[in-house]
């Protein structure tokens, strides 16, 4: 990573800390395979129960396996359950996210407001307390919500004082609310991509956007990637799909839309663990090039 590269808000007796942190979960590229695990609380439990999925995936400790075993860029999840396990997984790079809600209430009954749970603060005196690898924060901002002045200025907030310690900062940026006609029109999601560069965001995790028939076209990625600039762009891998269809989805994604990565985690988590190890070293050697 060049000097030139690090954005300005970063202390330059930072800059190395920062550095060491970004080259850490892309692996020295510019491309990020983030772990996503912050579905126990967004999700609930839908995600790790039920006939299709196997018996040991409703153990939070399942996805720590997949990430200590597995070759990933980071693990993200929320504060409070890293807290819980990384003692005994001390060598993950983890995302720290720092909000969640529950999808209890539908999102036609109401705007979604997602508050922030831990502050930046909490996150740099646990790495500093017990020295493990947390590489960044994460933080979930819904435009188009009634609320979203709300999100957008602790996102803000977020995203200044990560870079103030030296920690990557990544923003889940969702068009949702009740004036939000179609969360996966693509000038919306440009839109929102956009929006993370003016946060000054490192990363952003955006939905793939879809064309008139519903259908995922990554060629309709290329207007949200320029709109995000220096931003890099990584897509949500969405519901778990047939393995062929969602490495396909990757390389598409990539390779014709220009993204920078992957964030996927029911495409993985709910595999057992040796399948889903296998798949991140499938899923690594796509996004780093390996």
């Amino acid at each position: 990573m060049k000097r030139t590269d690090i954005p300005a808000d970063v202390p330059k007796e930072m800059e190395d800390i920062f550095i060491q942190n970004y080259a850490a979960i892309t692996k020295n590229t510019e491309n990020l395979f983030l772990f996503v695990g912050d579905h126990k609380i967004e999700h609930l439990n839908k995600d790790f129960y039920g006939e299709s999925i196997a018996p040991e995936v409703n153990d939070p400790e399942h996805l720590f396996k997949i990430a200590s075993q597995g070759d990933i860029g980071a693990f993200s999840t929320q504060l409070g359950l890293i807290a819980r396990y990384i003692k005994k997984y001390p060598d993950i790079n983890y995302i720290a996210k720092l909000n969640a809600k529950t999808d209890i209430i539908p999102k036609d009954a109401k705007d979604p407001l997602s508050k922030r749970i831990w502050k930046v603060d909490h996150v740099v005196a646990f790495r500093e307390k017990y020295g493990h690898n947390i590489a960044g924060v994460g933080y979930t901002v819904y435009i188009g919500s009634e609320y979203e002045n709300k999100m957008l200025k602790k996102a803000a907030e977020i995203v200044t004082e990560a870079h103030k310690n030296g920690l990557v900062a990544i923003l889940w940026m969702y068009p949702r609310g009740k004036h939000v006609k179609n969360e996966y029109d693509p000038d919306i999601i440009a839109g929102a991509a956009g929006v993370a560069a003016c946060l000054g965001a490192d990363f952003a995790k955006i939905n793939p956007p879809r064309d008139a028939s519903g259908k995922q076209n990554p060629e309709l990625l290329q207007q949200a990637v320029q709109a995000a600039g220096n931003t890099k762009l990584i897509c949500s891998g969405g519901p778990k799909m047939p393995k062929e269809e969602f490495l396909k989805n990757i390389k598409d994604q990539m390779n014709i839309g220009g993204t920078h990565g992957i964030a996927a985690g029911r495409n993985i988590f709910q595999q057992p663990l040796a399948q889903a190890i296998e798949l991140t070293k499938t899923v690594s050697e796509l996004v780093y090039k390996k």
